[in-house]
């Protein structure tokens, strides 16, 4: 056995590179890390047992009204997203669907679109601040085909002013005839609230993303078939589309169809923009 006295500088490199004292350490990390996806799996499901088991009692401290909402939430949310929401909550991070306590001197708005709408949400809530209870589908709304189905969960009973509502990346594939009619039905259900209505066009998909150049001209084509549902029947257009395409080098991810930071707060200050000008319309 060797002895550590009779260790020099260049001994220990040796050791060092042949794993004498690295092994040691990597069996340690071997009680902390995965080793297979079996364990990585089991690991991440114990994670969200914890979770649920902490998300629970949180939720258990809340007055009525939001557990209320909590609930409607978990029921809405998926498998995909209410992790992620969860987690945010537990962590004290600012979500978009956080509860919203109205003041009751302020007109209500909800924004009802897919995961772009809910990037903008709170930068669109801080600039209506003092302005308007900003309230948001407690969903990832996805395309019109879901809006049929869950335009009464996502609008519950609430008395609202404004919604500014938006279909179409997920309708990228979606026949022309079957977008327009859809389309035509939701603006008559929405209609049937008394609430000012607002539509946002799609922002741009990118000609390289993963599905083909083809994808950016049928939706482009969305846009132009909702623009004539919404002139017929009498809704205003907020083009983001217009608005953020000058922007998009430096606000959309690359490749992708959302944005940064940046491209999320000025597409939320947008918003607010419109929602404020059509409130003071009424």
């Amino acid at each position: 056995m060797l002895n550590p006295v009779f260790f020099s500088r260049s001994t220990l490199f040796v050791f060092l590179l042949t794993g004498f004292i690295v092994a040691p350490l990597w069996a340690k990390d071997k009680n902390t890390e995965p080793t297979n996806a079996a364990e990585a799996a089991a690991k991440k499901a114990k994670q969200a047992a914890e979770n649920d088991t902490k998300f629970a009692a949180w939720k258990a401290t809340l007055s009525p009204e939001q557990q209320a909402w909590e609930t409607v939430l978990e029921e809405n949310l998926g498998g995909f997203y209410l992790p992620i929401y969860k987690k945010n909550k537990l962590s004290g991070r600012a979500t978009a669907w956080d509860y919203v306590a109205d003041d009751p001197k302020l007109p209500r708005v909800i924004l009802v679109g897919d995961s772009v709408s809910r990037g903008y949400t709170q930068a669109a809530r801080k600039a209506l601040a003092g302005k308007a209870n900003v309230h948001r589908a407690p969903a990832n709304c996805g395309p019109t085909a879901t809006a049929l189905k869950k335009l009464d969960v996502w609008l519950g009973d609430g008395n609202w002013d404004l919604i500014h509502f938006n279909f179409g990346i997920h309708d990228r594939r979606t026949p022309a005839a079957d977008y327009e009619s859809r389309l035509e039905e939701i603006v008559k259900r929405l209609k049937k609230t008394g609430a000012k209505l607002v539509w946002a066009s799609s922002t741009p998909i990118p000609a390289d993303w993963k599905e083909g150049p083809q994808i950016k001209t049928l939706l482009e084509e969305k846009n132009v078939i909702a623009a004539r549902v919404m002139k017929r029947n009498g809704v205003e257009i907020d083009d983001l589309f217009t608005f953020i395409t000058p922007h998009l080098a430096e606000t959309q991810n690359p490749k992708d169809v959302h944005f940064n930071g940046k491209g999320y707060e000025m597409l939320g200050k947008e918003v607010a923009k419109q929602v404020e000008s059509s409130l003071k319309q009424n």
